[in-house]
């Protein structure tokens, strides 16, 4: 069978450490082919251990991987760190892998780790084959391993190759389709073990070790027979799992192709920013081979990109679930003497790129460097890999655990940024949500209210940046952020403007909510003697954990359970002390949950929100001409949109059956007060506050002369409107002509029926020169001049209206245009929502639809 033929996989390979994974890894890949001779840990020469620290340390710290050419196979290996200090790079494996192996160790079992990573590999949905190692060991038996498994793991582990007809019982027990032919007699197909493989029900398990190569051509036949290739699409897609560096420091992008294919000299599909592939490497061990072109099911590194980041997808691929796998511990960074900080953070960002869990982090107002790991074995090696690499020998101060922090109930909050010629405000409703969801980012805003790519600009600044809370300055998490309302200006808004609006909105919202300090929490593992099991149990319990009911293993006993990540960092010692050497614990990184001595841990931060001045939560509102700041708790009296939450807005009037004038979205206070501010700003308004009805109304020079007019006028911004109303967004998407003789066709029965006196007012559309104005019907249509919009038309023509016949009539202006409104507010109109309106319009077309019905 040729090359090209063969079926492609990419498998990875897991385990607790100490289980045999990279004894395994040289069995297959001597049995492979691939080395001549059989590598150990102990001897410092494996294959994929080609890192010195590795090799000195005994330990696999970086993923490898290595390509093995089987008869009908051609597999991808990837080799995993087994420590739990460095499972965050295991977590970075699993979203390109299409199976996975899980070593585990005959003599131990099923360990803490060990549980930890069977739950991230049904986390990413990876389907499992299980390889048992040291069973030539005493105390390895197969029965009880095998109970073990599916009692801790899964009820589908299953021994391989079959044992006959209990075996073949075994698994139909397991998956429907086995077990159907099963039941009718017939024999298992290895495509039929493979679908179940797949669909992870089944879970092969063989016996073996590694070490002496026994078992271990079975396992890689049964790897052969019972996987199979993932169907691709044509479309380009690729997943990042690692970003590395070559010896020479050319920065390489480790990726899947999951769709299509890529070539030397190719440019991400949709990201060119990111620069042009120069070099495609195939890696197998420290070596590579440089090919044209990567096709899809390839894994490979590619040299000339920037910018790229782990668990980054593009093209087709759709992005994988976050990583539950993250730093618990943050450490003090110190710099040798003399070390220039702002060059030596720039080499630091250099490893944070490769190993995105460290969070190198620049503190301002402590001038420090802060480092988070996920405990000490890394803090060693990333002393080690800072002096390798960069020459500094580094120290680290004590280290602390990381706090976080969420909210208790739903709170709306308010950002507001319009220094002068600038114009932004955010809505953001915060939800909280369930332990371990994150953050996550919605948008329930109209798009008449604030134009699509405003909002897509919100929901980027809310993602770009680490939002800190406001009880210890720790970042938020397990809440939902909702857009809610917003707006923007049609000549003054930036996007920068709404990222200082957005920023504060959501400082805003975390002052006025309840917050909830957390901190992260172990699970644990502790195996010890039975005569222990009181102390432990005690001293769980002093520390605010949870424990499980004791188990008995033999001659000890087994407690699990979780606890505060603070109070089991250093109980491995204790363990050691009081069972004299006996006991053992493994822990894991299990979430946050509330902090158990919140108080303390408040005030020892000592912070203050209101001195965070890089994390405010005030506004900035424009007053006389000049920027001024407003604190966070009276920004509510100054915000030019109502509050969106039921809870914090003003009572509602109570509905009508009859039909009424929408006028706005707010109340009469609330001009009052809008009318009040613009008084303050700029001075006496022309006209009162209340609308007046008169009966003599009277004309303007700058209108047709009238003959039918009524004691109102109502202003209407075309484009705004057109933009605002979906149906007409719609039709302005083909023809933005039909959509204006749509409006007016519609705006003249309104006129008709109404009698009002209705100006309808289309900005930039006629050459150079006066406005035009033509009238339909009882309709004025206004063109205003090339160079001026309908904004400052809308506001002089209510200019002159006010100041020629101040106090005889009443004015409306139709716009979402929020600085639009506030100026014709001062002349004596009233505000209304293009939103709002369309409902009157509606309400106004079903009645003459009734009218005509009722004379036929």
């Amino acid at each position: 069978m040729k090359a090209e033929q063969k079926k492609k996989t990419v498998v990875g390979i897991l385990a607790h450490v100490d289980a045999g994974k990279t004894t395994l890894s040289e069995a297959m890949l001597y049995l492979g082919g691939v080395i001549r001779r059989v590598g150990r840990v102990d001897h410092a020469d494996a294959f994929l251990d080609n890192y010195a620290l590795e090799r000195e340390r005994g330990i696999t710290i970086f993923s490898k991987q290595a390509v093995i050419e089987l008869p009908h196979t051609v597999i991808t290996l990837i080799d995993t760190p087994g420590h739990v200090d460095f499972s965050a790079e295991t977590e970075r494996t699993l979203q390109v892998l299409d199976y996975a192996i899980l070593v585990i160790s005959g003599t131990d079992g099923v360990q803490g780790h060990t549980v930890t990573l069977w739950k991230l590999l049904e986390r990413y949905n990876v389907p499992t084959f299980l390889f048992i190692n040291k069973m030539d060991l005493p105390g390895a038996r197969r029965s009880e391993i095998m109970n073990t498994l599916r009692s801790q793991l899964s009820e589908g582990c299953v021994e391989f190759p079959l044992p006959g007809d209990e075996g073949r019982e075994q698994a139909a027990l397991c998956d429907e389709e086995l077990f159907s032919l099963y039941s009718e007699g017939k024999a298992f197909s290895d495509a039929n073990i493979a679908s179940a493989v797949t669909r992870r029900s089944i879970f092969p398990c063989c016996f073996g070790s590694a070490l002496k190569l026994d078992g271990v051509e079975t396992f890689i036949s049964c790897l052969e027979r019972y996987t199979v290739m993932p169907e691709y699409p044509a479309e380009f897609g690729a997943r990042v799992f690692k970003i590395s560096r070559d010896e020479k420091g050319a920065r390489l992008t480790h990726m899947k192709i999951t769709g299509g294919s890529i070539r030397v000299k190719d440019t991400i599909p949709g990201n060119e920013d990111l620069g042009k592939i120069e070099q495609i490497r195939i890696y197998s061990g420290a070596k590579f081979t440089a090919v044209e072109q990567a096709q899809a099911g390839t894994v490979c590194a590619v040299t000339g990109l920037v910018k790229t980041r782990p668990f980054d997808v593009y093209g087709a691929e759709k992005r994988a679930p976050s990583p539950v796998l993250l730093p618990v511990m943050t450490y003090r960074l110190d710099l040798p003497e003399g070390e220039n900080v702002h060059e030596a953070l720039s080499k630091l960002r250099q490893l944070q790129e490769e190993e995105p869990e460290l969070h190198i982090v620049w503190h301002e107002r402590l001038r420090e460097i802060h480092v988070q790991l996920m405990g000490k074995m890394q803090l060693d090696i990333v002393k080690d890999m800072i002096l390798r690499r960069f020459g500094m020998e580094v120290s680290f101060g004590q280290g602390s655990v990381l706090y976080a922090e969420t909210i208790q109930d739903a709170v709306e909050g308010v950002g507001h940024f319009e220094p002068l010629r600038h114009y932004a405000e955010v809505h953001l409703i915060l939800t909280p949500l369930e332990r371990g969801q994150g953050l996550v980012f919605d948008t329930e805003c109209p798009e008449d209210a604030l134009d699509r790519n405003w909002q897509r600009l919100v929901l980027t600044h809310l993602a770009e940046k680490t939002h800190l809370g406001v009880l210890t300055g720790s970042p938020i998490t397990d809440m939902r952020i909702t857009l809610a309302a917003g707006r923007a200006h049609l000549k003054h808004t930036e996007g920068g403007d709404f990222r200082q609006a957005t920023y504060r909105a959501v400082r805003n919202a975390l002052m006025r909510a309840k917050s909830v300090l957390l901190e992260p929490y172990y699970s644990f593992t502790l195996e010890l003697p039975r005569e222990s099991v009181g102390r432990a149990m005690t001293d769980i319990q002093q520390m605010g954990g949870q424990i499980q009911p004791p188990e008995d293993v033999g001659d000890t006993a087994l407690l699990t359970g979780r606890a505060p990540a603070v109070c089991l960092a250093d109980y491995a010692e204790a363990v050691n002390i009081y069972t004299k050497g006996a006991g053992r614990l493994t822990l894991m990184p299990d979430g946050y949950d509330v902090c158990h001595n919140s108080q303390e841990v408040i005030d020892g931060a000592g912070y203050d929100p209101r001195a965070d001045l890089e994390n405010t939560p005030d506004s900035v509102f424009c007053y006389h001409g000049s920027a001024e700041t407003v604190s966070w708790d009276e920004v509510p009296r100054h915000m030019h949109i109502p509050f969106v939450m039921q809870s914090s807005r003003e009572p509602e009037e109570p509905s009508r059956t009859v039909r009424r004038e929408v006028t706005y979205s707010g109340t009469y206070e609330e001009d009052r007060e809008l009318q009040r501010i613009f008084e303050m700003t700029y001075g006496q308004s022309k006209s009162t506050f209340l609308p007046r009805r008169q009966e003599h109304i009277p004309t303007a020079e700058d209108m047709l002369e009238r003959t039918d007019v009524s004691d109102e006028y109502l202003l209407v911004d075309g484009y705004n409107v057109i933009h605002s109303w979906q149906e007409l967004r719609q039709i302005a998407q083909e023809s933005l002509d039909l959509a204006r003789q749509a409006l007016i066709n519609v705006l003249s029965n309104y006129q008709g029926y109404t009698g009002k006196n209705v100006i309808l007012v289309f900005d930039a559309y006629k050459v150079a020169g006066a406005e035009s104005i033509e009238k339909h019907g009882g309709l004025f249509v206004v063109y205003t001049k090339e160079s001026e919009i309908a904004d400052v038309f809308i506001e002089k023509v209510t200019k002159r209206l006010g100041r020629e016949l101040k106090d005889k009539y009443r004015v409306r202006v139709v716009t979402s245009d929020g600085l639009e409104q506030c100026i014709t507010l001062a002349h004596g109109a009233l505000r209304v929502p293009a939103s709002s309106f369309e409902q009157e319009v509606e309400q106004v077309t079903g009645e003459i639809r009734r009218a005509i019905e009722g004379r036929k």
